[in-house]
């Protein structure tokens, strides 16, 4: 008779390793956390072949003959009308009987209750982790990892580099196990830890002495108009408006906080444009010291009290302003017929050439012609005489006058006349009063 026995061989895993489970012919009981037997001969179909039979066991099977008294079993039921029942019983062999004993799967071991309990291989240093690692206990094992800022490579744990992978928004600065973010100047961390918040340092500090701009990361101080940045960015001070420019008053410039400001000599009134001056006609509005017997004469900044004209010997006074002499007396003969008193002003530096002033003679004789010419006070060469018409000639201004000047010139008008063989001359005394300014 032939007796088949099927026991399969108990393979544990490692100790070390974290993950356990029961040994073949068993299987887990969830519930309970206990390997309880596998039923082979209801699992796996035709178990045994032939005229065997299965025979269920602890942790395996039998295939024993169909025969055999020994085994019994109720899986022979289905062929009780094919073979004949067996002969009476003799004595039972004595057999051991097969217990189940309690097995706990790896990572349980039984408690004073007699129930699988997990065992913590952290807590008992029964794991097999690295000293770099730390050890983390799971239901029936344990797992090896590495602390926050490290990562598992090759057993080891190695420190993670945060920066390169763009941790921060700004700066950063890795260090073993973890990073720090900072700022760069002008901005302020939040409460992440890794973005970062502009400061508006013109509302927490103000740092310009006049306005402040906020820009994104920094500021910009700005001047009031009539101030200027100083080198530092940050302070302003005075703009001297009147040094950059000569023609910002026709006068004079003063240089006020943050403006400019014009005035006019005496003499002037200040223009609604706050750069121009205007002469104050002190002999219109009359304004003046001069006596009933002078006549006021306005010139620019100022005036002139002008004596009556007074004809000197030989002369005799024909009206206000012509003295005449008379050709019966002896002592004309060489003298101008007629002297005609003028008087002009003119402002200090006038432009050149220039003509100021026009002479003719008021009489065409037939027969006559006019020479014209300065016959005294152009002892500074800055007038000519530029004859413009037979009867006519223009007083013409060749070099600037800086005033205050007075110039008295003799203008002569000198008659020549051919057919009556007569030479004689008229004079304009001019009088030029050159005023301080030019304008």
């Amino acid at each position: 008779r032939i007796l088949t026995a099927f026991t399969l061989a108990v393979c544990l895993s490692s100790p070390g390793k974290a993950q356990q489970q029961c040994t073949n012919g068993f299987d887990l009981d969830r519930a309970s956390g206990q390997c309880l037997d596998i039923d082979e001969c209801r699992t796996i179909p035709e178990a045994c072949r032939g005229d065997m039979v299965c025979v269920n066991q602890n942790g395996g099977y039998l295939c024993v003959p169909r025969t055999n008294p020994v085994y019994r079993s109720p899986y022979l039921n289905p062929y009780s009308n094919i073979y004949p029942p067996p002969p009476a019983p003799g004595p039972v062999p004595n057999y051991p009987t097969v217990t189940r004993p309690l097995m706990c799967r790896f990572g349980f071991q039984l408690d004073e209750n007699n129930q699988c309990a997990d065992v913590d291989e952290c807590a008992s240093d029964s794991h097999q982790c690295n000293p770099t690692q730390i050890c983390i206990n799971t239901e029936g094992g344990y797992t090896c990892s590495c602390t926050e800022g490290y990562w598992l490579l090759e057993g080891q744990c190695l420190d993670i580099d945060e920066c390169r992978y763009g941790y921060c928004q700004q700066l950063c600065a890795n260090v073993p196990g973890s990073y720090s973010c900072t700022c760069n100047p002008g901005f302020t961390l939040n409460d992440d830890g890794r973005s970062c918040q502009d400061v508006n340092e013109c509302t927490s500090e103000n740092p310009c002495t006049q306005t402040c701009v906020n820009t994104y990361g920094s500021f910009l101080c700005r001047c009031e108009p009539g101030y200027e940045l100083e080198a530092d960015g940050v302070n302003c001070s005075d703009m001297d408006e009147c040094s950059f420019s000569e023609f910002l008053c026709q006068h004079e410039c003063v240089n006020g906080p943050g403006s400019y400001y014009c005035i006019c000599p005496s003499g002037y009134n200040l223009l609604d444009d706050s750069r121009s001056c205007q002469d104050i006609n002190e002999c219109e509005i009359r304004n003046f010291t001069c006596t009933p017997q002078q006549t006021c004469f306005n010139i620019p900044g100022e005036y002139k009290c002008l004596d009556p004209v007074r004809c000197e010997e030989p002369y005799i006074q024909i009206n206000e302003n012509r003295c005449m002499c008379p050709a019966e007396n002896a002592g004309c003969r060489d003298q101008p017929f007629t002297i005609l008193y003028r008087v002009m002003d003119m402002v200090s530096g006038r432009s050149v050439p220039s003509d100021i002033f026009q002479m003719q003679a008021t009489t065409r004789y037939p027969g006559a012609y006019y020479i014209f010419q300065i016959k005294s006070g152009n002892e500074g060469r800055e007038f000519y005489m530029r004859q413009t018409g037979p009867i006519s000639a223009t007083l013409v201004l060749t070099r600037p006058v800086k005033g205050p000047r007075t110039i008295q010139l003799d203008l002569e008008m000198i008659t020549v006349n051919t057919v009556i063989n007569f030479r004689g001359s008229s004079v304009i005394r001019l009088r030029i009063y050159v005023s301080q300014y030019s304008f």
